[in-house]
């Protein structure tokens, strides 16, 4: 009796697994994912709904995630590779990992937030904004560029989080833009005048309690605390620079499919829905307040429109993240 008994269970047990497992079949993608995991697990289950491919989230930090794919090469299990910013993107295209993608993919996307190579494309985008406390600093005294804030005017007076890939991806604009010699020469000034904290949402704490004057961030940190609570913001307000300064650049997050890929079609499906009016409109729902990139879709005011930016013109494939990474290091900020 205890043996029939126990073989029972085991058929049960056999039984259940096998149902759990039914849906396992079906088509999948794995997904190596360095924008914000609660963004991505808002999004990855529309498409899901939509089409019956399941997406597997690996999540991860931009270069981290970038230097895993080039150390993987032809092994790696990822279809898909989504950035917060496009320097890991430009690092996995000069490795030669992914493929070229359809028009279906890239054409929603204004040429200017994606590479001439059509091999990944931008999806979303954050502005770089200055936070400033005005009973600390009065809007005429601001600066007119971001390069400003190298001089000793602003000593004690400017917060930043140097080890972050947004940072980092400001610092690779102002690399494109101004070169090696003038980036070189601004980290020393914002070492000279700067307090680092470790994460934007800190510098925006900071700010709001009057314990620095100005922070460099995106946009995104403010405008979503005001739409939350306003608790770590309201004593701040938003500073742009526009006139296409370096700070006014906007950082475009990137989607390519990987030339290794196991589920090609399926991958490719993904970054459409990523570009298309649904998901670009799921994305500006959603609780990010990134900017979405396909002109037919716009966030709801108060954010900023992304029409009247004035963003400097870069190509997003030459942001240069390797050399950041050696000026940062030698001015002493990593």
């Amino acid at each position: 009796m205890k043996r029939s008994a126990a073989v029972v269970s085991l058929l049960l047990l056999t039984s259940v697994a096998a149902a759990g497992c039914s849906g396992d079949d079906g088509p999948s993608i794995v997904v190596y994912n360095a924008q914000h995991e609660q963004l991505l697990e808002e999004i990855a289950p529309l498409f899901e709904e939509e089409t019956g491919i399941e997406v597997e989230l690996r999540n991860g930090k931009d270069s981290e995630l970038a230097a895993q794919l080039v150390q993987e090469g032809d092994a790696s299990p990822a279809d898909v590779f989504l950035t917060e910013n496009s320097p890991a993107m430009s690092a996995v295209e000069r490795a030669g990992l992914f493929a070229e993608l359809g028009d279906e993919a890239t054409a929603p996307i204004p040429e200017q937030y994606r590479p001439t190579s059509g091999l990944w494309t931008g999806f979303v985008a954050r502005s770089t904004v200055l936070f400033y406390n005005p009973d600390l600093v009065d809007e005429a005294d601001l600066p007119e560029s971001i390069l400003d804030l190298a001089d000793p005017a602003y000593d004690g007076l400017i917060s930043f989080s140097p080890t972050g890939a947004d940072f980092q991806a400001i610092v690779a604009a102002v690399l494109e833009l101004e070169g090696e010699d003038a980036t070189r020469e601004w980290l020393a000034g914002l070492q000279a005048n700067g307090t680092v904290y470790d994460g934007n949402n800190v510098v925006l704490e900071s700010v709001n309690a009057g314990e620095s004057a100005m922070g460099i961030a995106y946009h995104y940190y403010w405008d979503r605390d005001q739409a939350e609570s306003g608790e770590v913001s309201d004593n701040t307000e938003l500073h742009f620079f526009g006139n296409q300064d370096p700070g006014a650049f906007l950082s475009v997050s990137g989607a390519g499919v990987l030339a290794s890929s196991d589920n090609p079609t399926e991958a490719e499906q993904f970054v459409e829905f990523l570009t298309s009016e649904e998901g670009q409109q799921a994305l500006a729902d959603s609780y990010a307040l990134e900017y979405p990139l396909n002109p037919a879709v716009q966030l709801d005011p108060p954010v900023k429109p992304l029409s009247e930016l004035q963003p400097p013109v870069v190509n997003v494939s030459d942001l240069d993240g390797d050399t950041v990474v050696d000026l940062m290091t030698e001015a002493g900020f990593l």
